[in-house]
């Protein structure tokens, strides 16, 4: 299957095993139209679920589905990380158990990662799985969170601990929505892209670095290049391994440093931003075993700071940030794995028994 571009918008398919594991990525703009088709006519209940902030956005999406024939309802959740708990998954369940919902029924999120996380995560558990339409409304959301089929809930021992794999019917990435963003959270969600540019898709560094301004405007054709290309990178990858049993470790590049630090600031911190920090510092362990060239590790500094995104973190806070790092999903009993690069677009794993080495490329980046 390949890329197809309709009404100006483009669809990036995401394949699997079976047909449950297959749907699109739509990326354009406008596209709520789409829905009452993407849920199909066997779906008579919709659950929508949203996040305070974005309450006028759900009830808008509530009402477009009722007036197509169906019996739409919303549950409103949460901000940010907060609404990713075991709580607010149970009020979900009772608003669906309340309303009578069914194996055919659906779900649709809209919001952020955070709520794309906790619906599909409803989405999967409830009478062991129902659809779900993800409508993501920040740049992270829809190059990340929302493709790819991993679900998940925080605990107090650390994040997305507890969670599923449950792929979407399809997901609506309406860049119209990018518009609205605080211009701090649309730079945050750029880390995830340049993640993309460094493991698998080099020519979206080569598009940062050469208009930083067009990679942060929200209307500019290099944003929209630069979330389709990431998408792209997400999708080639879950298509070959859904369950992260391989390849699709490699998306977590940069990311055991970051949730741990997300831990340690009680998720206080855009994981965009932690995500930034991650990288710097799997750069640096890269280069210190001599897997990637000075020049190359320098350039994850350099990108991310023309951004304005953070690349240091406190010096102070190492045995916390390395408590939270042994509980990483990559870990495989008191060993720590870590996604690191053998150049631009070549990652691979390293397995570190020894933390003095985590040590001491902490220390290039503490401040």
């Amino acid at each position: 299957m390949t890329d197809e571009a309709t009404d100006e918008a483009t669809i990036i398919p995401v394949t699997g095993t079976t047909t449950e594991n297959t749907y699109d990525v739509v990326v354009g703009q406008g596209l709520l139209g789409r829905l009452p088709a993407i849920l199909g006519e066997r779906v008579r209940r919709v659950l929508v679920i949203h996040p305070r902030a974005l309450r006028a956005t759900g009830d808008t999406v509530r009402d477009e589905l009722a007036d197509a024939g169906f019996t739409a309802v919303t549950a409103e959740i949460p901000d940010a990380e907060e609404g990713k708990h075991i709580q607010v998954a149970a009020f979900c369940w009772q608003v669906l158990g309340q309303n009578d919902f069914t194996r055919s029924d659906a779900v649709v999120t809209v919001g952020g990662g955070a709520v794309t996380d906790l619906g599909g995560f409803v989405a999967a558990t409830w009478l062991r799985g129902v659809r779900v339409v993800h409508l993501p409304t920040s740049l992270l959301g829809m190059v990340d969170a929302a493709v790819g089929g991993k679900t998940g809930i925080n605990t107090a021992e650390g994040k997305n601990l507890v969670g599923a794999f449950h792929p979407p019917a399809a997901v609506l990435a309406d860049l119209d929505a990018l518009g609205t963003l605080p211009k701090n959270e649309l730079v945050t969600g750029l880390a995830e892209v340049v993640k993309c540019g460094f493991i698998a898709d080099p020519a979206i560094l080569d598009l940062i670095e050469q208009d930083t301004a067009a990679a942060t405007d929200a209307s500019s054709s290099v944003l929209r290049d630069l979330v389709e290309r990431a998408v792209r990178v997400k999708a080639d990858v879950v298509s070959e391994d859904l369950r992260e049993s391989g390849r699709r470790e490699y998306l977590n590049y940069g990311h055991t440093l970051a949730h741990a630090i997300e831990l340690a600031e009680r998720y206080s911190w855009r994981h965009g931003a932690a995500v930034s920090v991650g990288l710097v510092f799997a750069a640096e362990l890269s280069r210190m075993v001599g897997r990637l060239s000075d020049g190359e590790a320098d350039r994850h500094r350099n990108i991310l700071e023309s951004l304005g995104l953070p690349v240091t973190y406190r010096r102070d806070r190492w045995a916390a940030l390395l408590d939270g790092m042994r509980r990483d999903k990559k870990s495989r009993g008191d060993l720590l794995r870590f996604v690191v690069l053998d150049g631009i677009g070549r990652p691979g794993m390293l397995e570190v028994p020894d933390t003095s080495l985590l040590f001491a490329a902490y220390q290039e980046i503490a401040s």
